[in-house]
């Protein structure tokens, strides 16, 4: 066993000195298909931080005509707060909107001088749980507002949320979309370019067989190969995906995130960079099996 394992590993360092050229056509394919992936998941995370951000404004306010009684108001809000949708309900009083009001307005608040303080009206503030703050969460809890029959008014900017819907729906069809037909391309170019490796080592191949070499015996050198090859492909993307992030992205997506109200540029968590690593792993694996379907036969 050890004979056979220490056999397929000087073989593989055999292959990958024989032909230099074409193993780093296929390292530098790899990382040139999972570096682009990067790029586009590094600017996707990015722009998710924004709908995060937006999402938090999500919320609706319901006025009262008529401050209500303590008793009817924590019977309201336990009733709220019973629904999956809602984190957390506020009661805003008259005296804490006038003063709202009034620090809002900043250096102009000497104009609500003479103005009585309780002009302004009640409120309860309702926040939704970061999953549920879309239309159908925000809708289910207007329907319950509605059953209280003391309400003014209720603020929930329908119009506001179905565009965030589809901003949101767009960037993940788009994301699915293009991730899915960066890794097929990828997975193409790599398959093809192993191809080659392997028309190069054609007679080695068909003497193998002709000696009695079992199809898997033939196929785990380049098998490891290519799953070699893939890794260096995806630590190479990595370390340019940074190298892009450093001197591209995160200037280039600060200036317009920090006007949206996100506080820092993200990079790639640990583990969708070990993904990267161990996508560009799968990628060599991968196309080195499907080459070698036309070559040896199982």
């Amino acid at each position: 066993m050890l004979q056979t394992i220490g056999y397929f590993i000087r073989r593989v360092g055999r292959n990958l000195r024989q032909t230099p050229v074409l193993c780093s056509a296929a390292i530098g394919t790899v990382a040139v298909a999972l570096m682009i992936i990067a790029f586009f998941g590094i600017v996707v995370i990015n722009v998710q931080q924004v709908a995060r951000q937006w999402s938090r404004e999500i919320q609706v306010v319901a006025y009262f005509d008529r401050v209500p009684d303590a008793g009817k108001l924590q019977g309201w809000k336990a009733s709220l707060k019973n629904l999956e949708e809602v984190q957390q309900v506020h009661f805003v009083s008259r005296e804490e909107a006038f003063k709202r009001f009034q620090k809002r307005l900043g250096d102009d608040a000497d104009l609500l001088e003479g103005v009585e303080r309780d002009f302004l009206p009640a409120s309860l503030e309702i926040v939704l749980h970061e999953k549920r703050r879309n239309k159908a969460g925000v809708e289910a809890v207007v329907a319950r507002l509605r059953q209280i029959g003391e309400l003014q008014d209720i603020s929930y900017e329908p119009e506001w949320l179905e565009r965030f819907d589809a901003f949101v729906g767009l960037l993940r069809v788009g994301g699915f979309v293009f991730g899915g037909f960066l890794l097929f391309a990828a997975l193409f170019i790599v398959s093809n370019t192993i191809k080659l490796t392997l028309y190069a080592r054609r007679e080695e191949i068909e003497i193998m067989t002709l000696v009695g070499g079992t199809p898997l015996f033939i196929k785990m050198p380049f098998l490891l190969e290519g799953a070699l090859q893939g890794l260096a492909g995806g630590l190479l993307a990595l370390i340019g995906a940074w190298a892009l992030f450093s001197l591209m992205l995160r200037e280039g997506l600060h200036g317009v995130l920090v006007v949206a109200g996100v506080d820092g540029i993200l990079f790639l968590s640990a583990t969708q960079q070990a993904i990267l690593a161990a996508g560009g792993l799968a990628l060599g694996l991968v196309g080195s099996l499907l080459s070698l379907r036309k070559f040896v036969r199982i």
